[in-house]
């Protein structure tokens, strides 16, 4: 399986918030996971440039589904955010938003995640790192 091919057990129906602001999971696996969203007029600010928020909720959820993968749907695994930090780099000036996360350590309960924002032109948006805690 390519890093963006999703084995469809794996997809969870979004929750509330999810499927209000319209992001998808498109690719997951050990460590990684890759949500994107379709840029709309709503995602904007007061200067119609995509919100700071946006860019916040989707380096905290491809987080922490980088480091929640069990790879059987029998089996979820969630976590809760502890820390995160968010750098703006650039504006979007493509039409899709790409979120990608990484699991870069830890260890049981703690894990430690980096993010990349971009757009589907390749531009780097924003990149964000984080702590979390496994739930039991």
């Amino acid at each position: 399986m390519s890093e963006l091919e999703l084995d469809p057990a794996l997809v969870e129906d979004p929750y509330p918030f999810q499927r209000h602001m319209g992001f998808k999971l498109v690719a997951w696996k050990e460590g990684y996971s890759r949500f994107e969203l379709p840029w709309d007029d709503y995602l904007g600010n007061r200067y119609r440039i995509l919100h700071g928020g946006i860019h916040g909720v989707l380096c905290d959820t491809v987080m922490g589904f980088a480091g929640c993968y069990t790879g059987d749907p029998e089996r979820k695994q969630l976590a809760m955010t502890l820390s995160l930090n968010v750098n703006f780099i650039g504006q979007l000036q493509g039409k899709v938003i790409i979120a990608e996360g990484f699991r870069t350590g830890g260890g049981r309960k703690t894990f430690f995640a980096e993010a990349k924002v971009r757009d589907d032109l390749g531009n780097l948006l924003a990149t964000g790192s984080g702590a979390f805690r496994m739930r039991s």
